[in-house]
């Protein structure tokens, strides 16, 4: 009976954690569909909005380093929901921006007015991004207490589901948001960008009376054993007994002044490098580089995040069948593929049928997803669950720098050099650096989690 209840207490929590993790995604990757709208009615530059992305990046993986250390300590149900709830009224805010930056100019038009625009946004969005950083934490938490080590690759997979589930869904609602009422010079919706937040955050606050009845804690909190798994006295065979590295171990030495987490960081910086580069700045580059509506342009991103839920559904599968746990080894493979089908994106030419480019892309994010789920896990398991949340901060405060370069970075290139052509294939390069990482990587250990014998776990003793 117990057995019975703890697996719909697992299903439970996955289902809830990705329908939470997916509303974050929702009030998170928005602003790329309104950035044409915000050039278009204000005249807001492609350098000052990849400034947003940039500051609200690095904040969230800031944000981050601080949040996961705290997410250990703390109940993850209410951490994620306090987020969630933060991140909605940002975006709430964000939407009435110009009504506030007209107070501060005190009108509505000239040179103050944009300048005031200007911060009035950039500080909602930058305090959106610390108020997500509340929402990763805590779910690989939930993840690391109801799932053992060997098999958390293919259930976070099914977790990591909700990044593209998220991304994907708002970007075609915001792409036609975005094409609705009368149309400016540049051929989007006169004020609708403002939708484009207040609509999630409706959504967001619909969700969050779902998450409260339904969203569970660690199966500690619900009155059952980790993962499942029996008490020592209990076990009849030895190698199958509790972990118990974790219950030696410290922060500093298994997180900290662990450098394989430190690489694991850096891997993580070029696979969020060229995942945000499509996913901030797709719409916009679709529409000037290719010709392509910005409806058109949100579900060539979707189908980016669509096929991205099959490559990570499948890295979580070979990295447990096929590698033994080891998913460095998977994402090495899954990076070089990015960075073929991002080459061949960029070489169909302009005008081309829009299907092309929507292959190529999809292409390009079945394999980027995979090594952006599987470095989660390759963290979460090498610092065991007692430090999960705080190894997800130390690698998020390395791979969020990458911010700089897809965001910012791309904004002042694209405005430096008239056109897309350097900041895109910059990324493809970046893509291939990913892959040589993941190979420095090849030999690392499948999770830090060491039997009474001092093994770590590997799938076939499991079995």
């Amino acid at each position: 009976m117990q057995a019975k209840a703890f697996a719909r207490g697992q299903r439970r929590m996955l289902v809830t954690t990705i329908v939470g993790y997916t509303l974050f995604y929702f009030l998170r990757k928005n602003l790329s569909l309104a950035m044409p709208g915000l050039a278009q009615d204000y005249g807001i530059t492609k350098t000052s909005l990849g400034l947003f992305l940039t500051l609200h990046g690095m904040v969230y993986g800031v944000g981050k380093s601080v949040a996961g250390p705290i997410s250990d300590m703390s109940p993850p149900r209410l951490f994620l929901m306090g987020g969630l709830l933060l991140a909605l009224l940002a975006n709430v805010v964000f939407g009435f921006g110009p009504v506030l930056a007209k107070l501060f100019a005190g009108g509505a038009e000239g040179a103050a007015f944009t300048t005031a625009l200007v911060v009035v946004l950039g500080i909602a969005w930058v305090a959106n991004g610390f108020f997500q950083s509340m929402g990763n934490p805590p779910c690989l938490k939930l993840l690391s207490h109801w799932v053992p080590p060997e098999k958390l690759a293919t259930k976070l997979a099914i977790w990591n589901s909700s990044h593209s589930i998220g991304a994907g869904i708002i970007t075609i609602l915001c792409g036609y948001i975005m094409g609705l009422g009368a149309l400016g010079a540049d051929g989007v919706g006169v004020g609708m960008w403002r939708w484009c937040f207040w609509v999630p955050a409706i959504i967001a606050g619909a969700g969050l009376i779902y998450l409260f009845f339904a969203l569970p804690g660690t199966p500690e909190e619900e009155g059952m054993g980790r993962a499942g798994r029996p008490r020592p006295a209990e076990t009849a065979r030895p190698e199958a007994a509790p972990y118990h590295a974790e219950v030696r171990d410290t922060a500093l030495r298994r997180v900290y002044l662990n450098p394989v987490i430190w690489m694991v960081g850096a891997c993580c910086f070029m696979v969020y490098l060229t995942r945000f580069a499509i996913l901030d700045w797709g719409p916009m580059l679709m529409k000037e580089a290719k010709g392509v509506s910005l409806a058109g342009g949100g579900w060539t991103v979707a189908t980016f995040e669509i096929a991205g839920i099959l490559g990570t559904l499948f890295s979580g599968w070979a990295t447990d069948r096929l590698a033994g746990g080891r998913a460095p080894r998977v994402c090495l493979f899954m990076m070089l593929g990015a960075a073929a089908f991002m080459g061949a994106f960029w070489f169909i030419p302009a005008g081309g049928h829009v299907a092309l480019y929507m292959a190529a892309l999809a292409g390009a994010g079945f394999c980027i997803y995979g090594p952006q789920a599987m470095t989660g896990t390759t963290a979460v398991n090498l610092a065991t669950r007692r430090f999960a949340g705080t190894a997800v901060g130390v690698t998020s405060l390395v791979s969020y720098g990458s911010v700089f370069f897809s965001g910012w970075g791309m904004g002042f290139l694209a405005d430096r050099t008239g056109g897309w052509s350097a900041p895109f294939l910059a990324v493809v390069g970046a893509t291939i650096v990913g892959a040589g990482l993941f190979l420095a990587l090849w030999n690392t250990k499948p999770n830090g989690y060491e039997n009474i014998q001092g093994k770590y776990l590997k799938t076939e003793e499991r079995k």
